[in-house]
């Protein structure tokens, strides 16, 4: 049996969505209305708050409130900047970074710490690969309360700490929304290696032990600029270590645009201060990575 839709022509309003008309009118109704969480389409349109402190003249890329429990993923060009905002100072932004073109490239956590000798990420540190090049640097952090050592939360562990931990459930774990957001891309479960968590800090003493030092407060904001085409993988969920026993946390502001005259200043010293030698070498094998390959 085919149904003629109502259309608006007959002078009969449709309420309610018991039918396909009416179904579809209240779709369209919704047209143009805004959430407290969403991707914002055009970025432009995204409330000022988000897309405070954009240079001027500088349209928006991407423009995002990502809500607690929630992830995204968006493939970047090289030379974009990207920044994230603890808005309420409860978020925890667990990230992955895999090289466009090459998933195979990766963030590499134990290299992004061994290598610069620096086990607390901040202003300047640079994020590399498993190929020894630089995918990233942090050039700008008000929050300096981020943790490359825990790891993401896991399913076993939310499950046992909040009851449940599934990627749709109401306290799901990192690694389970990683995983989804790196399904986007042709990924599976294997390709979810430690991912580097923003907001929520941590300490070690001298003994090795871990002490979760937890947040900055609202409106902290650390900004990434990438050296490569990469996509970006976010996941907003609680910290391993954090105590409470409930599931909490707030929102995530993200804005991302393109800043390719950063990657100059950023090599010559002038955006971050000098680049150690490990950072400066990580950036150079990046340069001769893409020099080849244009050259085919």
């Amino acid at each position: 049996m085919t149904e003629t839709l109502e259309t608006p022509v007959t002078g009969t309003p449709v309420t309610g969505t018991a039918t396909t008309a009416g179904a579809r009118a209240h779709a369209r109704e919704q047209h143009g209305r805004t959430a407290e969480t969403m991707r914002f389409v055009p970025a432009a349109s995204a409330p000022a708050r988000v897309l405070a402190g954009i240079p001027d003249g500088v349209s928006p890329a991407w423009a995002e409130t990502l809500a607690f429990g929630r992830y995204t993923t968006m493939a970047l060009a090289r030379g974009t900047r990207i920044r994230l905002t603890d808005t309420a100072g409860d978020a925890c932004v667990h990230t992955l970074l895999y090289r466009t073109g090459a998933v195979h490239e990766r963030l590499n956590l134990a290299d992004t710490v061994k290598v610069p000798w620096q086990a607390y990420p901040g202003t300047g540190h640079p994020l590399l690969s498993d190929a020894g090049r630089l995918m990233a640097t942090i050039v700008t952090d008000t929050s300096n309360r981020h943790d490359a050592l825990t790891g993401a939360t896991t399913l076993a562990g939310n499950a046992a700490k909040y009851g449940a931990g599934t990627a749709h459930s109401a306290s799901p774990a990192a690694r389970e929304l990683l995983t989804l957001g790196a399904l986007k891309s042709g990924l599976g479960t294997r390709d979810v290696a430690p991912s580097l968590s923003f907001f929520k800090g941590i300490t070690v003493d001298p003994s090795g032990r871990i002490t979760f030092t937890g947040s900055a407060g609202p409106g902290a904001a650390v900004e990434l600029l990438l050296q490569m085409d990469a996509v970006l993988v976010l996941a907003n969920t609680a910290h391993p270590l954090d105590p409470r026993p409930d599931f909490a946390g707030t929102t995530v502001d993200i804005v991302a645009w393109h800043a390719p005259k950063d990657l100059g200043e950023l090599e010559a010293g002038s955006l971050t201060g000098p680049l150690a030698p490990e950072h400066l070498q990580a950036l150079r094998n990046t340069e001769h990575d893409l020099t080849a390959r244009n050259a085919r």
